[in-house]
Order: C-alpha cells, then sequence, then structure tokens
C-alpha cells in the first residue's frame, strides 16, 4: 500500500516532557496506574456513581464516589506548575460537562478552560473538545510551537469523569462490552468501556530552565484523516498509517527503531482490524514483532482525555521498563496478527510509539523516547 505522506517539518528545538500528574480509577497519581497496566489489573467495577439499571452493561473503570472534574484539573495542574507561570499557556483537552450544555449563560468549553487557565495562573487557554483525538492535538499543536520557536512552555491538560449521558449514548449504540472486560486485538472481543482521566504534561524547550531532569522525548507526532465515515474506520487504515509515517519522520526514526506501541486498541471488532492493517501499512512487516498492548484493557476509554491518559501511561512504562499488558485476551484473532503483550515484562525500551483514532476518521500517533 502507498500510504504518501506529508513533508513534515519538525522545527529546530528539541521538546521534552517535564512533568505529569494524573487522576484515573486507581486515584491520584502515576505508581498505581503504572502499578496496574503492568500487571495487567483491570479497574473495570459497577458503576456506582450513577443508577445503570436499565442499562446494557453495568461496568466502567470509575475511581470510588463523585469527584469534581474542575477540582481535579486544578489539582494536576498545580502538581506539574513548579515553574513561573505567567507566561504559559493551557492547552485543555475537555469532553465538557453536561451541565455546562445546559447553562447557556455558562460559555461551554471555551469559558470553562479559561477558567482553569485563570485559577491556575496560567497566561490563557485554548480547548478542545475533538473526541479521542482531543488530547492528542493539544500535544501535538503544542509540540509545534515549541520546536518552531512560538513558545517555551505549554501546559496540556484532559479530563473526563465517567456520568451518565455519555455511558447511556455508547451503552444505546451497543459499542459498551457486556461482559465488563476490554479485549482489544482479541478474538471475542465486545466492545469498549469507559473510564476516568484527569491529567496533566508540561511541554517545554530541551534546555528550559526547570527543577528537575525531563521525563522524557516528544520526538515526534503525526495526524492524518481517513474522511471515510462518521463512526467506521477505514479498513486499510490509510489515515493512522499516515500519522505513524509522520511521527517517525518527524523523529528521524525507522520502524525498527520503535520497542512498543501502545495502540487505540478500542476492543472493537472493526476499529482493531483497521490498526493492525495501519501498523502493518506504516511498519511493514516489523510491525509483527514489536510489543503492542492496548491500555484501555485497564483504564477503560476516556474519551477527550484518553489520549493524555495514554500519553502519560506509555512514559511512565519507558522510564519503568515495564510493558503494559494487554489485558481480557482470549485467543488470537487473524485480523490483528501483533506481537501482543500478554504477560508482564520487564523490557528496556528506547523509543515507544502511543496511537489514538477518533469518529469521523482523525488520527494522531506521538512519539516518545528517553530523555
Amino acid at each position: 500500500m502507498n500510504i504518501g505522506g506529508t513533508r513534515v517539518r519538525r522545527g529546530p528545538r528539541e521538546v521534552v516532557v517535564g512533568a505529569m500528574a494524573v487522576f484515573s480509577a486507581f486515584g491520584a497519581g502515576v505508581e498505581p496506574l503504572l502499578t496496574a497496566v503492568a500487571a495487567g489489573t483491570p479497574g473495570f467495577a459497577p458503576v456506582e456513581r450513577f443508577d445503570v439499571g436499565t442499562r446494557r452493561a453495568k461496568v466502567a473503570a470509575a475511581a470510588l464516589g463523585s469527584p469534581d472534574l474542575e477540582r481535579e484539573l486544578i489539582r494536576v495542574i498545580d502538581e506539574v506548575c513548579d515553574f513561573e507561570r505567567g507566561g504559559t499557556r493551557l492547552f485543555l483537552a475537555i469532553h465538557g460537562d453536561p451541565a455546562l450544555a445546559r447553562q447557556p449563560a455558562s460559555g461551554g468549553t471555551e469559558a470553562f478552560a479559561a477558567r482553569i487557565a485563570a485559577r491556575c495562573g496560567l497566561a490563557g487557554a485554548r480547548a478542545y473538545t475533538s473526541a479521542c483525538v482531543a488530547a492528542s492535538t493539544a500535544v501535538a499543536d503544542a509540540a509545534a510551537l515549541i520546536a518552531h520557536g512560538r513558545a517555551e512552555r505549554v501546559v496540556v491538560a484532559a479530563g473526563y469523569l465517567v456520568e451518565p449521558d455519555q455511558y447511556a449514548l455508547f451503552d444505546a449504540g451497543r459499542a459498551l462490552a457486556v461482559d465488563g472486560r476490554v479485549r482489544p486485538f482479541s478474538t471475542g472481543r465486545g466492545g469498549l468501556l469507559l473510564g476516568d482521566a484527569v491529567g496533566a504534561v508540561v511541554l517545554e524547550a530541551a534546555g528550559a530552565p526547570r527543577a528537575a531532569e525531563p521525563l522524557a522525548r516528544l520526538a515526534g507526532w503525526g495526524r492524518g484523516g481517513d474522511a471515510y465515515h462518521v463512526c467506521k474506520p477505514r479498513p486499510d487504515g490509510l489515515g493512522l498509517a499516515r500519522a505513524i509515517t509522520d511521527a517517525l519522520h518527524r523523529g528521524g526514526l525507522q520502524p525498527s527503531d520503535i520497542g512498543y506501541v501502545n495502540a487505540h486498541g478500542s476492543g472493537t471488532k472493526q476499529s482493531d482490524a483497521a490498526e493492525t492493517a495501519a501498523l502493518y501499512a506504516a511498519l511493514g512487516t516489523v510491525a509483527g514483532e514489536i510489543p503492542v498492548s492496548s491500555t484501555k484493557s485497564i483504564h477503560g476509554q476516556a474519551l477527550e482525555a484518553g489520549a493524555l491518559l495514554e500519553l502519560i501511561v506509555t512514559i511512565a512504562a519507558l522510564r519503568a521498563g515495564r510493558l503494559p499488558v494487554n489485558a481480557g485476551f482470549l485467543g488470537a484473532d487473524d485480523d490483528c496478527r501483533l506481537d501482543l503483550v500478554l504477560e508482564p515484562a520487564a523490557v528496556p525500551v528506547t523509543h515507544a510509539l502511543t496511537l489514538n483514532v477518533a469518529f469521523g476518521g482523525a488520527n494522531t500517533a506521538l512519539l516518545v523516547g528517553a530523555p
């Protein structure tokens, strides 16, 4: 397949991840999340936050109680901002609190993002709401600004907490797995499950004044569109393959340099097969030799916040040398011929890809490397 691709420009400056913080179904902090994904321990449990009595599916990866989205966003942003904040902008990927849509005077997501930025002492905000690639699009935009010298530092944050509106929509669309497990790339996979995610990362130019050493390099990023169908993925994965190719081009790497792929891996039949096709189109036969897993099998699908959660997981796994497990696996599927991580594995990795796709044919690839 000729996947084409664009002549991407990376910019002269190196982009690094200076700090990261997260809240998930496993609570606050990166370590509990890393422990779960490395051991292959899913966080799915019966939903208690709202009534699911009439729903087909009954579980989600949701933290106990009813966390406050605004409070958690401010907390994770404050945790990563150990620098003078006045000249730094916030890029916020947000699904949108259903309550905002019912309050015409609220100003919607842009006003919400501006309020979060103001409360955190940041110099303005940009809101991203483009489904499951919202956060990765924000990361790519921030990285491009930094690489080209148009910003020194950007805080990228994202938030989604499992709530009844989206739960009802996905359940009515028969997209949720009724057996209570997400089984990416496996035979018998039955769909996705939602999960909590609130996170923040600091992207900055390498060498920027900082109290601590950077956690990772954002070596490359890529985006590609399919315009194939409003919901269904393009079967040959062409758009995602372009995104992967562009990320590798920006990073100056070959497919054989990639040591791990955190796949989108939604656990749906068509999406997983299309993603496998994309990996082979972009990486060639080496796609069958690179360790792959989808951490959605552990923490669920966090919609607009999912890509940032998965970037944080990927960086944490790279730093720890522990590959996330592709949980829920029942058996091999001929349409998904990948080297899946099915048991806990300690493997040193220098470079990793994290991939995301969204309704409407949007695709992103982020390439991270050791600092």
